[in-house]
């Protein structure tokens, strides 16, 4: 991530946050998000339509979609998500899957100091692929996260937060 570079830390936990709100907004679901050398292209589906007739119809269409996240993008969408988390904690709101599943994914992703990054999501797990350089030169490692995993993970999320990734933390 082209903006971050040269941060105490690469800050993947509030990216994938941030985007991970804007496609639960969406209603995206099975996704896979793949780095850019100037963002992130995400791609999903997403349910089309829908109506009041027959069983089959009610349903929709399901559509794929591709978005192409800019570092100008992800920057507004950080700032949009700081801000709705500040109005969701004075109301007790509650953030969606993807904003939560994206955050703990991203933490982990920060701890591993990736080069490039790529993921994609199936009924709630997860496969990551990550580009890591070392004095052996370049390789690919590969995570997986269950949904149960996930769901772990998001639990112990207020635990495991240091005072300075903390919300409202100053920084």
């Amino acid at each position: 991530m082209r903006i971050y570079e040269g941060s105490p830390r690469q800050d993947f936990e509030e990216v994938f946050r941030s985007i991970g709100a804007f496609l639960d907004q969406r209603g995206m679901r099975e996704i896979l998000l793949v780095e850019a050398p100037d963002g992130f292209i995400v791609q999903g589906l997403v349910a089309r339509g829908g109506s009041s007739g027959s069983w089959s119809e009610s349903m929709g269409a399901i559509d794929k979609e591709t978005l192409t996240f800019l570092d100008d993008d992800i920057a507004r969408f950080m700032d949009d998500s700081l801000a709705r988390r500040g109005a969701a904690e004075a109301s007790k709101g509650d953030s969606g899957f993807y904003e939560r599943a994206l955050r703990v994914i991203g933490r982990y992703i920060d701890d591993q100091r990736p080069k490039d990054v790529f993921l994609f999501e199936q009924g709630g797990a997860f496969v990551v692929r990550l580009h890591q350089a070392g004095q052996t030169g370049g390789h690919h490692n590969l995570t997986e996260f269950t949904a149960e995993d996930i769901t772990t993970l998001v639990a112990q999320g207020p635990s495991r937060r240091t005072p300075s990734t903390a919300p409202g933390a100053a920084g």
